[in-house]
């Protein structure tokens, strides 16, 4: 089947969350990846891929969510993802000239309303999906932010035929559509065994932004070694040492690692879980990443910080609780949302693929069906 697999390009988790099914699907479908950002940077070099336009966030010098940044960058493609502009159309055409049949999307707008103009069966297959497909499970102070942000979704990509939802926690399906399954683990994190080092592992998803002073000199006064990645530096300085960006490298640096240090995206947190290690999550201001954070939290498998605050305190009492982060960690690593969820996500969206290829094929006869006969073609 001719499938259409598009990736949010805004970080690289949806990217690596793509990576850990698409050898398995390639090897009975025909899938061209659609993504941009960060996502194309990871995908395009392994896959089929068509460049799309992407929307994200834009910083502040004081590496802030800046709203006016965002809004000026991001007025024109979602201009043209809701008029259907000049990439809605590109993006159409290169559809119908691949012959897709069936669209499956990783919070990707684009191909989410695309499929649904050309009248394709999608499937959504993300993490974000559990704000907007799922029961609330907000905290409190949250709960406003949770429920705009999941009606949001629901407006920008619909419902699709199928859902399914890869997560670290688990959570009350609100459609009958919806599945579950644990996080999605590369051949890396897979091939790599977990040990335990005496450094700190920080990550920053966009570190050019997110390693600002405070979070350097915090670092730097810590009495352990540090391996920071996402910063663009290379090189050791006193107990830092800057990585360059590297699959193989960081895998390894992860599974030795004492405990990590990084933005709360869901991809990363799953890892974390896999190798048993815990996290200290300074989550960027957007909610999802902020839930994420205090469901660590609740969890007790890690501790919820502040990007914009952190103090060499703040990373002594994390580490303080070591012994009990480790003691949970093993706790979750037993339960049925637990562990590597590639292996039921690749057998489902198969399931998925199958019985949506019917439907097409179905709705391609009743539109034959109504079209009108020839002139001279018998009543």
């Amino acid at each position: 089947m001719r499938i259409a697999y598009g990736v949010m390009g805004y970080g690289r988790g949806h990217a690596m969350r793509t990576m850990a099914v698409l050898p398995a699907l390639s090897r009975e479908h025909e899938i061209t990846v659609f993504a941009g950002g960060d996502a194309y940077e990871v995908l395009a070099p392994r896959f089929p891929t068509v460049k799309i336009p992407t929307i994200g966030y834009q910083y502040s010098r004081a590496g802030t969510h800046s709203l006016p940044l965002t809004l000026a960058r991001n007025t024109a493609p979602v201009a043209d993802l809701l008029f259907g502009g000049r990439g809605t159309q590109q993006l159409g055409d290169a559809m119908r000239e691949r012959g897709i049949e069936l669209v499956i999307s990783d919070s990707e707008a684009w191909t989410h309303r695309v499929a649904q103009r050309l009248g394709l069966p999608r499937i959504s297959f993300d993490h974000v999906g559990i704000i907007a497909y799922c029961k609330p499970h907000f905290p409190p102070d949250l709960w406003a932010l949770g429920m705009r942000d999941g009606w949001g979704y629901r407006q920008l990509m619909g419902v699709p035929e199928r859902i399914l939802i890869s997560s670290f926690y688990a959570a009350e399906p609100a459609y009958p559509q919806v599945r579950l399954v644990g996080p999605m683990l590369r051949d890396e994190v897979r091939a790599a065994q977990s040990r335990e080092g005496d450094y700190l592992l920080a990550y920053f998803n966009k570190g050019m932004h997110q390693y600002l002073p405070h979070i350097d000199r915090a670092l730097r006064l810590l009495d352990c070694k540090v391996r920071v990645y996402g910063t663009g530096r290379v090189g050791h300085d006193e107990n830092l040492e800057f990585c360059a960006p590297s699959v193989d490298g960081f895998v390894q640096d992860f599974a030795g690692c004492r405990a990590v240090l990084s933005t709360a995206g869901n991809q990363l947190i799953g890892e974390a879980l896999h190798f048993g290690k815990p996290i200290l999550a300074l989550p960027e201001p957007a909610f999802e990443q902020r839930l994420n954070a205090d469901i660590i939290d609740r969890m007790g498998v890690g501790q919820r910080g502040d990007l914009m605050t952190l103090t060499p305190s703040d990373i002594d009492r994390f580490l303080g609780h070591y012994d009990r982060f480790r003691v949970n960690l093993a706790w979750h690593a037993a339960q049925p949302q637990a562990g590597d969820g590639r292996e039921q996500a690749v057998t489902w969206l198969q399931e998925d693929i199958a019985a949506l290829r019917p439907h097409r094929q179905a709705k391609r006869r009743r539109r034959a069906d109504t079209r009108p006969a020839p002139l001279g073609a018998p009543a």
